[in-house]
């Protein structure tokens, strides 16, 4: 329980830390050099980032509230679907994007449905 826990809180930071440089640092060079982008690149897109951390964000939200959640059973719920959501969202991003988002978000998240699943029992 608390090990599913812990691992959904990480979920959760990885997703409120991609929130935070999609939304505020994507022409940051930091930023451009983790997702690997241009100037050019980073300046035209940057509405579309927003975006896509804003979407972060809602995922980050979602996990938090299902571990907040007053019944643990629901709560359970609520962390299984957010997980879910970052699984396919990964496997996406990962197909479409860069592969190293499969390893990035998706394992994680993995795990934590794992654990999550085990402490539902």
């Amino acid at each position: 329980m608390i090990a599913a826990a812990i691992l959904v809180g990480i979920v959760a930071l990885e997703h409120l830390y991609i929130l935070i440089l999609e939304m505020f640092f994507w022409t940051a060079p930091r930023t451009m050099q983790r997702f690997g982008t241009s100037a050019d690149f980073a300046r035209a897109s940057k509405s579309l980032a927003a975006n896509q951390g804003l979407y972060n964000g809602f995922l980050a939200a979602g996990l938090v509230w299902g571990l907040v959640h007053p019944q643990s059973g629901t709560g359970y719920q609520i962390q299984a679907f957010f997980l879910v959501c970052v699984i396919a969202a990964a496997l996406f991003g990962g197909l479409t994007a860069q592969r190293s988002i499969l390893y990035i978000q998706g394992v994680p998240a993995l795990a934590a449905l794992i654990a999550v699943m085990i402490a539902w029992q």
